[in-house]
């Protein structure tokens, strides 16, 4: 199994970053309620924005199986923090489709975002709010 990515300390409280299949690399800070600049993603943000995009991505693998694609599709994530111990209590994932796709069709689609390998790999006593918007203009 190869290495995914390389992160290194780059001071005052951020991380760099590289994904070694691509080269592509990130920052992050530490947010501004945790002693940081909160000038980028914060760990636990990408945590929560992982969640989102792991959705999105299995449900468009999923579109593109039934012969579909969910072009113009968007998730909008909202983490919520816990104190003591400080971590990501909630994460709220609202999912917009711009599909005109019949019930059956939709209800495919939710529990696939519902069961994406990120969401199944969260603890579970984080909860996952999801809610789905079907735009058919």
């Amino acid at each position: 199994m190869s290495e995914t990515s390389k992160i290194e300390y780059e001071g005052a409280l951020r991380t760099k970053a590289v994904h070694l299949g691509s080269g592509r690399d990130l920052i992050t800070d530490a947010p501004v309620d945790n002693n940081g600049k909160g000038e980028a993603f914060s760990p636990t943000d990408l945590v929560a924005t992982a969640l989102g995009s792991c959705m999105l991505t299995v449900m468009g693998i999923k579109a593109r199986s039934m012969g579909f694609d969910l072009e113009e599709a968007t998730v909008s994530i909202t983490k919520v923090m816990a104190a003591a111990p400080r971590r990501i209590s909630e994460i709220k994932v609202h999912i917009r489709l711009k599909q005109n796709c019949d019930g059956p069709t939709r209800q495919v689609l939710e529990e696939t975002a519902r069961h994406c390998p990120v969401a199944k790999s969260l603890h579970p006593d984080l909860q996952q709010n999801l809610t789905f918007e079907w735009v058919t203009d």
